[in-house]
């Protein structure tokens, strides 16, 4: 893993702390670090290639944005999303994404379609060969996807940071919740395909009930236990 990390910091043309910052949240996002998992400025600077200093700015940042939490006497470990977290997560998605969907059903072209489903069969096919980041990937990119066909640039302008933490979650609890969550998705395409507005909110409405009842589940299951 520490030389794919390296790879991907020396592709980039940022500050040393920023490429910090995003090779850290990408290897949380996808698991690579699991929540409760201490990460010293030691080990992240040996797994990225770095000197400890843009480490520490790194995770002083990813701390702000709750994925990492620093401790006394214990340094930094892998934050775990709370119930509480996950909450708060859900209520902003349930009004932006219910909202997009219905706006999206009343504005989506053919070629959004398409596009659409052509998202649903990669899914379908990182769910098959068990690729769980990936699968964690494309949910948070048909998301935002969706908002992006609703037509509406406020939805997708606010939503950007909100699905690193969204696709975090989901990652989490993807071996269990991945095959349902694609099933929902197909529904809720078909809603949108439909025109039908209020079916669609209905679809988008369904899905994040699932999604919230499975996430909060895996929190009071530990993550790991699952």
């Amino acid at each position: 893993m520490a030389e794919d990390l390296r790879d991907k910091l020396g592709a980039q043309h940022l500050p040393l702390r920023d490429q910090v910052l995003a090779a850290l949240r990408t290897a949380i996002i996808d698991g690579n670090y699991l929540p409760g998992e201490r990460l010293t400025e030691d080990r992240l600077a040996e797994d990225f290639g770095v000197s400890r200093n843009p480490v520490r700015e790194a995770l002083r940042v990813a701390e702000a944005e709750g994925f990492v939490v620093i401790l006394p006497r214990r340094g930094a470990v892998v934050a775990s999303p709370s119930s509480g977290t996950i909450a708060d997560m859900f209520a902003v998605r349930v009004r932006l994404e219910t909202l997009a969907a219905r706006l999206a059903a009343e504005r989506a072209t053919a070629a959004d379609v398409v596009a659409l489903r052509a998202l649903l069969d990669e899914g379908r096919e990182a769910t098959q060969r068990q690729d769980l980041a990936r699968v964690a990937e494309l949910n948070s990119t048909l998301h935002l996807r969706i908002l992006q066909v609703s037509g509406n640039p406020w939805l997708s302008s606010i939503a950007k940071s909100l699905y690193l933490h969204v696709q975090w979650v989901f990652r989490l609890g993807a071996a269990e919740r991945a095959p349902h969550s694609w099933a929902e998705h197909i529904q809720l395409v078909d809603a949108i395909e439909s025109g039908d507005g209020d079916r669609a909110e209905r679809a988008a409405l369904d899905h994040l009930d699932a999604a919230s009842a499975a996430a909060h589940e895996n929190a009071e299951g530990g993550y790991g236990a699952r």
